[in-house]
């Protein structure tokens, strides 16, 4: 009989700091794929590229990987319930992993452009949905008081829980390739991922597993780019709705990921995302949602601009499934409704749409 993915807590165990008494609450998350993509390589003008596909996590995006640390931790200092503010990921996973530990959860989201995909997502987790007349950023600073003041427990990225379930994905892809990639591109919104995956990384070196950090790029939307302006957006806009904000919580860490790996910051407009939207799916296979683009649309952005450093070895995070917002992919790109052709119901009119002829 094969052996089965048991979760990250029981894969990394011995790297988790947890103990044989610990709670754990999974639903098998991680193990996700790094795929080749020669296409995005030769577009890149780069030696190869892997696309770390978290869009294959149970609910289809790389925050169950911190749900899972988070939860367990939650469950094991008895909390009953747990809150998140959300543009719909951290939703989706607060909720499914709440309920697998029968606890309630309850989920803060902004007015406005929020993916269906994703919120559906928590619906179905029976999650307790509030939304905020406001953005993301005062949905998380709603989160942090109920923390603090009443017997609710946080689990945006912010808790640490998160961030040491986040790291094991640093683990995953020096496992697979062996080495260090030379750069590590990915979206991003509130800074999270790339803290963790600075913090895997680093655990690695430690290790003594790679000699070296990877450069890592997080890629912001243009129209919400902190990062990019040096100081907090106010009204962040773009149609990237997974990294539509304006204030990081993870400032601070994102910036020591830059400088310790001489990385960068890089954006992407709304356009450019869509199109590598598009590209990924039409040439490397790979279905996202348009805010996971981001991390490659910024790749090729500084590509054209003659900026972007000479290496071997990429990898690109792309970090929820294309299911959680698909309304993109049925649009070309002048943002027309794509319908399919009709064609009569016999093989005659099927192979003269095709433009076939009898063999």
């Amino acid at each position: 009989m094969a052996n089965q993915w048991r979760g990250v807590i029981r894969e990394y165990y011995d790297r988790l700091n947890w103990s044989d008494s610990d709670p754990v609450v999974t639903l098998g998350e991680g193990g996700t794929p790094l795929i080749d993509a020669p296409a995005l390589a030769t577009l890149l003008d780069v030696g190869e590229v892997y696309l770390k596909f978290e869009g294959m996590n149970p609910t289809g995006s790389f925050k169950d990987r911190g749900m899972t640390t988070a939860v367990s931790r939650a469950l094991g200092r008895g909390a009953k319930a747990v809150v998140a503010a959300s543009t719909g990921n951290t939703s989706a996973a607060a909720a499914a992993y709440a309920t697998k530990a029968g606890m309630q959860s309850v989920v803060l989201v902004p007015s406005g452009k929020i993916a269906y995909g994703k919120l559906s997502q928590a619906i179905a987790h029976k999650a307790q949905i509030l939304q905020v007349k406001g953005n993301f950023d005062d949905c998380l600073r709603i989160a942090r008081e109920l923390d603090e003041k009443y017997p609710v427990f946080l689990v945006n990225s912010v808790n640490p829980d998160r961030l040491q379930g986040q790291k094991t994905a640093s683990f995953e892809i020096v496992d697979v390739l062996g080495k260090q990639p030379d750069l590590h591109a990915m979206p991003l919104g509130n800074a999270g991922n790339i803290s963790a995956y600075h913090l895997g990384y680093t655990e690695e070196i430690k290790e003594g597993r790679i000699s070296k950090f990877p450069k890592l790029w997080g890629v912001q939307a243009e129209g919400a780019a902190p990062f990019i302006k040096g100081a907090p957006v106010q009204k962040p806009e773009t149609i990237a709705t997974a990294i539509r904000i304006g204030n990081p919580a993870s400032w601070d860490l994102a910036q020591q990921a830059k400088k310790e790996t001489e990385g960068n910051f890089a954006f992407a407009s709304d356009k450019e995302l869509l199109w590598m939207h598009r590209f990924l799916s039409q040439e490397c296979g790979v279905f996202v949602e348009p805010s996971s683009a981001a991390g490659a649309a910024g790749l090729l952005k500084h590509k054209k601009l003659g900026d972007l450093p000479k290496v071997d070895t990429v990898v690109i995070t792309v970090t929820g499934h294309g299911l959680k917002d698909p309304d993109w992919a049925l649009k070309d790109e002048k943002g027309r409704k794509i319908r399919p052709k009709r064609v009569n119901a016999n093989a005659a009119s099927v192979a003269s749409s095709l433009g076939l002829e009898k063999s």
